[in-house]
């Protein structure tokens, strides 16, 4: 059986991939122009940009490079290492301090010429970095895959060969990406969406990834118990460690045949489900009054406002009141001073004849 070497143990331990939101967009655009209205198995490669420093690596930038392979043969690819060569020199001028750690592909899982096409990135670094980007995921989840390139030996004592070893990566960015990330994410967010809803829906997906992780570790030991793949200490030691963390439910019985695990665990559920009753019960009594005291301002409102308008309309009546007095006693004493001017013409007259 294979065994794997110091190497591979270090890179699984200690080293991890941090990749920046940029290079999935960049990788997302390059496989959108290049590949989305190909065939279904066509990938885009390209290459990574970004520090090393022997523990952590740090993917801060990409670009693409031409690459065709054969669909039906795939010891057949080109990849234009003249171009890699001239890009990287622009890329030094603009920021020396990424240099080139790796490349990219869209996978989304690996490919036989992966490690042909891996031997030629060591042109230009030791030990490059290969991150299967998904640019089309189906489960929830980080949509990276990261692996390096190590020896394998075999107990048989045949030559020993290249294979990947895959290492934990993350989605890490800095304080002006996540800026623009959550500029680009303000447009598809759900506004109405609460809190509860928002932690619901992650846990939701963390569970689903969860799911997916435990699948992929039942098929390998499935494979490995049928001898279509070696025995691999480390992550069989990985994998008991796991199982160690795990609570122990074979706890004895206690009373109805209940063990108390269970019993613990129903106590606990039941007391979470009353708070949540009290709460939602307590929600609902206050929206109650809240509609009640709603209902009340808005009748006091409409009474004021119908007194208001009821004592506008008096004070236009009283006022047409007033209006028709005023001009009944004008028309009275008008025809009053028109006698008396009628006489006083008429005496002098009078007095003539």
């Amino acid at each position: 059986m294979p065994s794997t070497t110091t190497e591979t143990l270090s890179l699984v331990d200690e080293r991890k991939v941090s990749v920046a939101p940029l290079v999935l967009l960049s990788v997302v655009d390059h496989y959108n122009r290049g590949a989305s209205t190909s065939s279904k198995n066509k990938r885009v490669v390209g290459v990574l940009l970004g520090q090393n420093d022997g523990k952590v690596v740090r993917v801060s930038n990409s670009f693409a490079v031409p690459f065709e392979e054969d669909e039906k043969d795939p010891s057949v690819w080109f990849l234009d290492h003249n171009y890699i060569e001239s890009m990287n020199e622009m890329f030094k001028k603009v920021n020396a301090r990424e240099r080139l750690i790796g490349w990219y592909h869209s996978g989304p899982k690996l490919r036989a010429s992966d490690l042909k096409i891996n031997e030629l990135f060591k042109r230009y670094t030791p030990n490059p970095l290969l991150v299967i980007i998904d640019v089309q995921p189906k489960e929830a989840g980080v949509p990276t895959d990261a692996y390096f390139a190590v020896d394998e030996i075999k107990d048989d004592g045949t030559t020993a060969s290249k294979t990947f070893v895959n290492t934990a990566s993350i989605i890490e960015a800095e304080e002006a990406e996540e800026i623009g990330v959550e500029h680009l994410l303000r447009d598809i967010r759900d506004v109405a969406a609460g809190t509860l809803s928002t932690r619901v829906t992650n846990q939701l997906q963390s569970l689903q990834g969860l799911h997916l992780r435990l699948q992929n570790i039942q098929v390998y030991l499935k494979k490995v118990l049928d001898g279509k793949l070696p025995v691999n200490h480390v992550i069989l030691g990985n994998l008991q460690d796991v199982f160690n963390l795990l609570p122990n439910l074979s706890t004895p019985t206690k009373g109805k045949g209940e063990s108390e695990l269970s019993y613990a665990l129903n106590v606990k559920t039941n007391d979470q489900l009353m708070a949540i009753y009290l709460s939602s019960l307590i929600r609902a009594i206050t929206a109650f009054h809240d509609l009640i005291e709603n209902k009340i301002q808005n009748r006091q409102q409409q009474e004021e406002k119908d007194a208001a308008k009821k004592e506008g309309e008096e004070k236009e009546k009283d006022g047409e009141k007033k209006v028709n007095g005023e001009k009944a006693t004008n028309g009275v004493n008008g025809e009053v001073s028109k006698e008396g001017s009628e006489k006083k013409d008429d005496s002098p007259k009078d007095k003539k004849k």
